[in-house]
């Protein structure tokens, strides 16, 4: 088995289309066509980590954090991140990373949160914009169902909770092709018109290629007719951050101290309590303050989130209770999300956990 293969199922649970522009996710450091003999996971790649990696025998360290996050303009060890980088390059391991592609996903960071809180009803708290696309085009009313079926194979028609919708009128397609043509219908040069439909469905953005390729491997014509354009409509499932409900409300500083067990942390610090139950939870693992905003539209009696900053604590405005667990501590649970998935897909390859506190936040009590 090959890097790559590890790669392909890792990018269907978070394909890296979705990650923000800012980051740098996907193979930073090595060759994807290198057969893989260990598959390391961890939240960050230290130069402990890649030492764990010989150790453990694995060529293949998937982090949750990149390594690389801006140029480098050399490799002379002078800091921590070119000295991983050689250290990796020179035993021959790979760095995979995922951030906010993983940040992005239902399935993904903010739900393992979620699952530690318990909570239900869960929708996206900040959808991704421009995600859904659509697909138009036209074909023999004789070829409809063998080409509809096709495209949603391939993962087209799905909106929700409901899969295989399209849209299909009822038309005529005229065409002349030349004497180099080579019509499935017809003959060159003759005018012809012939009864078509025209098939509409939608998809996530990430899965055009392999749409098309269905497309043009089940449409009968040798020139095939088509568009593709994004819609406005929010994805359901794709965004940054998470909102969802307690099983049963309860008062703030019984809830506090629930966080604080559920998510294993040492400390909680949050804004002014504001004497009524909780209900409604956000939450947005790693740096949230930018979303402190979409919390409170979205009537969340509480946000968890972390690395908030003295003024930012001000935004609760005494309408939200803010509360920030740690960076780390917010994360923290990424690691066995994906030693799960993978561990259900390669059940007999040899997966682990990182073993080393990367965390570089200490607290002295």
């Amino acid at each position: 088995m090959k890097i790559t293969d590890i790669i392909q199922e890792l990018e269907k649970l978070a394909p890296l289309q979705y990650a923000e522009g800012f980051d740098n996710v996907g193979l930073l450091v090595g060759d994807a066509n290198a057969e893989v003999k260990g598959v390391l996971i961890t939240l960050d790649t230290l130069e402990a980590v890649v030492d764990e990696a010989i150790e453990k025998k694995c060529n293949l360290i998937v982090s949750f954090h990149p390594i690389i996050f801006s140029g480098l303009k050399s490799l002379t060890g002078k800091n921590y991140v070119e000295r991983v980088v050689m250290k990796a390059i020179q035993h021959q391991i790979e760095i995979y990373s995922m951030h906010t592609a993983l940040d992005n996903q239902f399935l993904g960071v903010n739900a393992s949160i979620c699952n530690r809180l318990e909570l239900q009803n869960r929708r996206i708290l900040i959808p991704q914009p421009h995600i859904i696309q659509k697909l138009i085009t036209y074909v023999p009313k004789s070829d409809v169902e063998n080409l509809r079926k096709a495209l949603f194979a391939a993962g087209a028609g799905n909106i929700g909770n409901y899969a295989e919708c399209s849209f299909n009128l009822e038309g005529k397609g005229t065409y002349k092709g030349n004497e180099e043509s080579h019509p499935t219908i017809g003959e060159p040069n003759v005018f012809h018109t012939e009864d078509e439909t025209q098939i509409g469905v939608i998809f996530p953005k990430h899965l055009q290629r392999q749409i098309l390729q269905a497309l043009r491997q089940n449409h009968p014509y040798e020139e095939v007719a088509f568009e593709v354009y994004t819609l406005e409509n929010e994805h359901q499932h794709i965004g940054m951050g998470m909102i969802g409900e307690l099983n049963k409300a309860m008062p703030e500083k019984d809830f506090l101290a629930y966080l604080k067990e559920r998510m294993q942390v040492s400390v909680v610090r949050h804004s002014a309590l504001l004497g009524k139950d909780v209900k409604k939870v956000a939450v947005l693992g790693g740096s949230g303050a930018f979303a402190i905003e979409n919390a409170k539209h979205a009537k969340a009696d509480v946000y968890i989130t972390a690395d908030l900053k003295y003024h930012e604590f001000f935004k609760a405005e005494g309408q939200i209770l803010l509360a920030d667990i740690g960076h780390f501590e917010s994360e923290q649970y990424i690691k066995s999300l994906l030693f799960d998935y993978l561990s259900k897909i390669f059940p007999t390859f040899a997966l682990s956990i990182s073993n080393v506190d990367t965390n570089p936040i200490k607290y002295y009590s």
